[in-house]
């Protein structure tokens, strides 16, 4: 059986579960504590080098990490349904609307920047949490724009596809920051019509978390 590396609130591995529970992929969960600090355990380092969550192991052992890269390996993989087009320009811009949440908004506004910030700049809870609505607020701006009027009901069209995947993690950690939302409808939309799917209510971080 697979075998992800999780942790309930992370977005990157949130896009993994949604992406396993819409191939329909039985897997198990080895939970990874990133406030206490398990990310850092031999444990976690031996299957991810980086120290960070998401890993899924496959049954044969081998490790797949960072979301967009096992998102892919999945899509190839399990082909029905697909995260990203066969037409090579809707492709390209699939995967540039993903990257605009994976690429620019996540890596600077997750736990590890937060905590540098602190310890480096004496950052408080005010700062920290200004610093993350800026960053997102900025990304959602441009994803905004790029996604325009033409496609619905998802970012991928008819079907959610690798940018819904990777939207509607990011909008529910936007919502736990206080970010204002009402600039960015068409996400807000997209967000509301995938958040209907069994399958996106199946990976939330709500059922994800420990017991």
């Amino acid at each position: 059986m697979l075998r992800l590396h999780d942790y309930w609130r992370s977005s990157a591995a949130y896009r993994v579960r949604i992406a396993l529970e819409l191939k329909k992929l039985a897997y198990a969960t080895v939970p990874v504590d990133l406030v206490a600090g398990a990310q850092r355990t031999a444990e976690n380092l031996g299957v991810n080098a980086q120290g960070f969550v998401p890993t899924l192991v496959l049954e044969d052992g081998t490790a797949l990490t960072q979301s967009l890269a096992v998102l892919q390996w999945l899509d190839d993989t399990y082909p029905e349904p697909r995260f990203w087009p066969a037409d090579p320009t809707s492709r390209a811009r699939a995967t540039a609307m993903a990257l605009v949440i994976v690429a620019d908004i996540h890596p600077i506004d997750n736990l590890r920047v937060l905590k540098r910030i602190e310890s480096q700049f004496g950052a408080d809870a005010d700062a920290k949490a200004e610093w993350y609505r800026h960053w997102v607020s900025e990304g959602l701006g441009a994803l905004e724009a790029m996604a325009g009027p033409g496609i619905c009901p998802f970012l991928g069209g008819d079907a959610p596809g690798v940018a819904d995947i990777c939207l509607v993690p990011q909008l529910y950690n936007a919502r736990r920051f206080d970010v204002d939302l009402t600039p960015y409808p068409r996400l807000v939309a997209a967000n509301a019509a995938a958040n209907e799917l069994p399958a996106f209510q199946a990976a939330t971080p709500e059922r994800a978390r420990p017991a």
